[in-house]
């Protein structure tokens, strides 16, 4: 993977550039959709390609280990031909799953020992087999196996995981240097900077991350509880140490005023389930701020629930959307999940243009406090 640094906003550290993959080139900032088993929840693909316009998608290590399983994945041929996505798919390392199921995991210096949120059944991963698995996953970009440390842990924890998570690194490296991509095209890793929310450990870990020279590098460990202004803070420190000429993921990451604050750090690429969870959930995003489509003023307002939107967000009203919810169609959670996930990556795209025209930080405080009201 290549990564072409094209325009730096003047009055901030926002940026952008293209990725070049062997599945395709990426235009940052992007955010790319979370396809947690081989399918993001509730959308097509074509959908995804043609109405969206998302450009990479993620897979989950974890979740696709435990289903469909490697073996099926490798004898598909990889995910791109087992879900016939033909873009970019990064893998996460399965890392903040494991460490989720807090009571059903233990860990060590080795790895991580879990049971399966599915059928109990005993699993152990390890900086090695969670890089093994990615290969036969397939993935453009592969994500190292990390402990993504409680945001509440006391300096002292935070620290050895730091450390661990640093080992293991190095472990993944090594695996990843020893082996070769399964599918005849180039897989990249990203190494993830964490720390909890202390600056000195987070600034140590980022430098402990740019030193190994990897095609990209990842931020994880926020937004896990911490206050949304620590968080900025953390990404601060940590990109005044990772090298500008390599992307920046911001793992999870989150809300549209998230997104955008990010960007203005210098973060270039996001993903997060609240798209598709809360589109779910009748909860639309838009600039004029958030709607609940369960609430009875949509009822008769026969309005595009967005007119400046995608395709499908022009051409059905607030009122039928508002009557497939209160009826428990599954069709409301599909147009609302496109909804959503268009919105976020046409959030993206005007950000991009924005920098490129140099006016990103007057675009951005002119929207930012709309994106939060609730209509």
């Amino acid at each position: 993977m290549t990564f072409e640094l094209q325009h730096t906003d003047s009055a901030s550290d926002a940026r952008t550039g293209m990725m070049h993959t062997a599945h395709g080139s990426v235009p940052t900032p992007i955010f790319m959709p979370v396809g947690t088993c081989a399918s993001v929840k509730g959308v097509h693909f074509r959908e995804l390609r043609e109405d969206i316009g998302a450009q990479i998608i993620l897979g989950n290590t974890y979740h696709l280990y435990l289903r469909p399983g490697v073996d099926v994945l490798q004898k598909a041929g990889g995910l791109h031909r087992f879900n016939t996505w033909d873009r970019p798919i990064l893998t996460d390392s399965g890392g903040f799953q494991v460490f989720s199921l807090t009571g059903i995991r233990k860990l060590r210096e080795e790895g991580c020992e879990f049971r399966s949120h599915i059928d109990g059944s005993k699993h152990f991963f390890t900086p090695e087999n969670v890089i093994d698995t990615e290969r036969k996953i397939g993935a453009d970009i592969m994500m190292a196996f990390d402990e993504c440390a409680p945001g509440n842990s006391d300096y002292e924890y935070a620290k050895r995981s730091m450390q661990l998570t640093h080992r293991w690194l190095d472990r993944c490296l090594k695996q990843y240097q020893s082996t070769t991509p399964l599918y005849g095209y180039d897989q990249c890793l990203f190494p993830i900077v964490q720390g909890c929310t202390y600056r000195d450990l987070r600034a140590e870990s980022a430098k402990y991350i740019a030193d190994k020279g990897c095609d990209g590098n990842a931020i994880g460990g926020l937004a896990v509880g911490e206050p949304t202004e620590v968080m900025y803070e953390m990404i601060e420190v940590v990109n005044e140490i990772l090298p500008k000429d390599k992307p920046r993921y911001l793992m999870g990451v989150g809300t549209p005023q998230n997104i955008l604050e990010a960007i203005e750090r210098g973060v270039d690429m996001f993903d997060c389930v609240m798209p598709t969870r809360n589109g779910r959930n009748a909860m639309l995003f838009t600039y004029q701020g958030t709607m609940n489509m369960r609430n009875k003023k949509w009822e008769y307002d026969f309005t595009p629930i967005d007119p400046e939107g995608c395709p499908t967000s022009r051409l059905h009203t607030k009122a039928y959307l508002h009557h497939l919810f209160k009826a428990q169609e599954l069709l409301a959670m599909q147009i609302a999940s496109i909804h959503n996930l268009s919105f976020y990556l046409r959030l993206v795209s005007d950000a991009r243009r924005h920098i490129q025209e140099g006016d990103f930080i007057s675009w951005k405080r002119s929207v930012i406090t709309q994106l939060g009201q609730r209509i």
